[in-house]
């Protein structure tokens, strides 16, 4: 286990380069041709990190003058999963360039926080 590959992936700035802000706008660009359409920003957070597990969260945060309502995101971790511009696999790519090795991954299902907050977990499991 790389420690120090650890503690540079978890730092915020790393999980910006992973999914830059702009990656919201062109999301719903592909999804709905037109990116004012869309409700939220997505931004990835890490909620853990330890020798075996890092838990990562893409945050779906309320655009103003928005409403983020489940019927939205309920169904987003099965296009997270294979979205190209979300781009899972290549954000693992990525992780592992660090010394780590993700032996598996995971979405789990979108949690709603608050009215303007909903999550969805990203479960990577480290050998």
């Amino acid at each position: 286990m790389n420690q120090s590959g650890l503690e540079k992936i978890v730092t915020q700035d790393f999980l910006d380069s992973l999914l830059p802000p702009e990656k919201s706008d062109q999301f719903f660009e592909a999804l709905f041709g037109d990116a004012s359409e869309g409700a939220y920003d997505i931004r990835l957070e890490c909620l853990s990190a330890s020798s075996d597990r890092i838990v990562l969260a893409f945050n779906l945060i309320q655009r103003p003058g928005k409403c983020l309502v489940c019927n939205l995101t309920y169904g987003l971790p099965t296009v997270f999963q294979r979205h190209p511009l979300i781009d899972i696999k290549g954000m693992v790519r990525k992780i592992e360039e660090f010394g780590l090795t993700v032996a598996s991954w995971r979405l789990g299902e979108t949690e709603e926080n608050s009215a303007t907050l909903h999550v969805i977990p990203l479960y990577l499991k480290l050998s």
